[in-house]
């Protein structure tokens, strides 16, 4: 009887380096063709292909990030760079376009191209993705008889109009493989089986106009749709999820290959909420599960590489970075030991790829909870699957040896004789992320402010007799809108309970002027409410709330039907939610571009009095650090805000806002070097709460072994 057990590390080196160079022979520099598939998988020029894929979003980097996380991912083995198309960052407007810039995706695409890698272009262009109102531009929600993503023809105008406007702007680039571009997939809409019911009658004909509209733009490339059971031939049904080895119901026709579209590197993070970090081995696993049980010939990791929601970007109540523990962190830098284990499990699946691709397959039972999944072609090429479900180490025997199984784990043998990796044993150092100061805000003289006026009814021109929707009321031009009323009061000055039901998510409320409190909800709580004793004085009282998005909404049915804002106000049991009501939409500071050289050159700024007054803009200079290294503002001192370098939106931070184990969800924000001139950087904060900005100081990121 014999025994083996897992390689040794210079095996694992010297099998990447065999990979890479038969990848480099064999056409290492994917070239497009004809795309068609079958039962097995993807074929491109007439070869089968067993391809991973890594999701980085053009819109969430910078153009000058894009060519080293392109580089990143193909040096780990990814073969494809999967993005969504962002609809409301390119058609802000009816029928107004913007592709410049960070929106610049056909830079994008070619730069995947020239780094000698394959495309799968997510138009959607519903894609969800934590990404500001699921990225559909909220100028629809306007259209009359609008109903988002159903038999609607209102919607389905628009959607047709832009998807077709992306398919033809990739033709007329040359960038579908069927052009000898990059493209070998795209998507039409986004996990729609997680609404369709809600449709009823008109969710399946949705889904089949869908189909149809983009099967009828002759791409030349095959259609995905993920998570929809129910997609029409030919376009392929792709599974979502964690765990989709086990979860996957499989293709929903016997021609149709197994893709996996989106497996979760991590999960993302809302404010007040917890990271969630998956690890390296559990990830392995599922996807060597996929592979050997499913037939799996595509992975994509979503997110290979999350990066960062600039600006306004990210959904409600979603944190500026996105899906940072992924095997690229948010700035870009390797996470460890994701990256690592990732290649070497890819390494070993690529030399067993002619028998997962033209082998028969066979499953042998090695124990209670224990499988082997064989695969051998005519010719006698033979790899194998080695699968523990169980929670402990065990012996198994294959092919009379002895092979020990970690628990949870799967080991591959690309001649099924020897283990080249094993999901479970990880062979690379953890790495950890090092923050260290490298400029300090720390003197007051250094730092102007700008108090937010409080705006009265007297002051308003939009009026109303009712509370009026947030986001009808503000297009989304805002995160913010004032609400303000006038109160008589006949009697002497008196306490009064000032009471605020809420459908937004943070609410300041001033009564004269003067800061009367807050209140705010949760990612699971949409209900909030503002419960505080008021001094009414004698006379005129001027009651002014400001209600606060922090982000749209980005999935559910019904999106355009969404009520959110202020839904009822009571002060000493009075009702007054249906009283004359003033409306002013933004801060004066944003509606002034405050933020901006110009904007800010215009302003009338004071001395920082170290008052800590809510509601106040701050601003400052600073010179770009030497060196390459990402750099960040530790924002650790401030309340919630927002902030900007140069005009840049840096994103939305909200720092008093902790999580169970009382830190904040997130403390330091990425500044994309790009951002940067050498010296004379603008630094402008808005700050809401109380935060002391002479606590800010810009970090340097850097990674080190542990």
């Amino acid at each position: 009887m014999a025994k083996s057990d897992v390689i040794r590390l210079p095996w694992i080196s010297a099998l990447v380096l065999i990979v890479a160079l038969l990848d480099g022979v064999l056409g290492g520099s994917h070239r497009g063709g004809n795309v068609t598939y079958d039962e097995r998988s993807l074929i491109i020029n007439g070869e089968h292909k067993l391809l991973f894929s890594g999701s980085i979003h053009y819109p969430r980097s910078t153009p000058d990030m894009w060519p080293s996380l392109i580089a990143k991912a193909k040096a780990g083995g990814i073969d494809v760079i999967q993005t969504y198309v962002f609809w409301n960052i390119h058609e802000p407007q009816e029928g107004t376009y913007d592709f410049s810039g960070g929106r610049d995706i056909v830079r994008f695409l070619k730069e995947v191209q020239a780094q000698g890698l394959y495309a799968c272009l997510r138009i959607g262009p519903f894609i969800e993705a934590e990404w500001n109102y699921g990225g559909l531009p909220f100028w629809l929600h306007d259209i009359p008889g609008i109903v988002y993503r159903t038999d609607n023809e209102p919607f389905k105008l628009r959607m047709q109009n832009f998807t077709t406007k992306i398919v033809n702007m990739m033709k007329s680039e040359g960038l579908y493989a069927s052009q000898g571009g990059p493209i070998i997939l795209s998507q039409i809409e986004n996990e729609y089986s997680t609404v369709e019911a809600s449709f009823h009658e008109e969710g399946p004909l949705y889904v089949k106009w869908a189909a149809n509209m983009a099967v009828s733009l002759q791409t030349g490339v095959p259609w995905i749709m993920c998570k929809q059971n129910d997609a029409p031939d030919p376009v392929i049904n792709t599974c979502n999820g964690l765990k989709c080895g086990e979860t996957f119901a499989g293709p929903n026709s016997p021609n149709k290959p197994s893709l996996w579209t989106e497996n979760w590197t991590t999960y993302y993070q809302v404010f007040g909420g917890e990271p969630y970090v998956r690890s390296a081995e559990d990830i392995a696993f599922h996807v060597a599960l996929f592979i050997a049980a499913k037939n799996g010939a595509f992975v994509n990791y979503y997110m290979y590489h999350g990066g960062t929601n600039f600006g306004r970007s990210a959904a409600a109540y979603m944190i500026t970075g996105y899906y940072d523990q992924a095997p690229l962190d948010e700035y870009g830098l390797i996470r460890e030991p994701k990256w690592s284990h990732f290649k070497e499990l890819h390494a070993a699946v690529k030399l067993c790829t002619k028998p997962l691709l033209y082998g028969t397959k066979s499953n042998i039972s090695l124990g209670i909870r224990q499988d082997a999944f064989v695969f051998k072609t005519e010719s006698g090429e033979c790899a194998a699957f080695l699968v523990n479900r169980g929670a402990k180490d065990v012996s198994v025997m294959f092919q009379k040896v002895t092979y020990q199984l970690p628990s949870n784990s799967i080991s591959i043998l690309p001649d099924c004789k020897i283990v080249a990796f094993n999901t479970k044993r990880v062979s690379v150092q953890y790495n950890t992320r090092t923050m260290k100061a490298v400029q300090k805000f720390d003197s007051s003289e250094k730092w102007q402010e700008f108090k937010e006026m409080i705006p009265s009814f007297d002051e308003t021109t939009l009026r109303e007799n009712m509370l009026l929707e947030q986001t009808n009321t503000t297009k989304d031009r805002s995160d913010y809108l004032w609400y303000t009323m006038r109160v008589q009061q006949d009697s002497p000055d008196s306490l009064q309970t000032l009471e605020v039901g809420s459908r937004a998510h943070v609410l300041h409320a001033f009564v004269n002027g003067v800061y009367a409190g807050s209140a705010h909800g949760a990612k699971n709580q949409p209900n909030f409410s503002l419960n505080n004793n008021i001094t009414l004085r004698h006379g005129t009282n001027n009651i002014s709330l400001l209600s606060v998005m922090v982000g749209l909404p980005d999935s559910g049915a019904y999106l355009e039907r969404r009520v959110l804002g202020l839904r009822t106000v009571r002060i000493g049991g009075k009702d007054y939610s249906a009283q004359p009501w003033g409306y002013k939409v933004g801060l004066s500071g944003e509606n002034s571009q405050i933020f901006l050289g110009s904007g800010s050159d215009d302003t009338q700024w004071s001395k920082f009095d170290n008052s800590s007054q809510p509601l106040t803009w701050y601003k400052t200079q600073f010179d770009a650090p030497p060196g390459d290294d990402p750099i960040a503002l530790n924002l650790g001192s401030m309340g919630k805000g927002a902030v900007w370098v140069n005009g840049w939106g840096i994103g939305r931070y909200w720092v008093s806002f902790l999580t169970g184990k009382g830190e904040p969800s997130q403390k330091w924000y990425h500044v994309p070097r790009s951002f940067l001139k050498p010296t004379g950087n603008l630094l402008v904060i808005f700050e809401e709460e109380t935060g002391n900005p002479v606590g800010i100081t810009l970090d340097a990121v850097s990674i080190t072994k542990t």
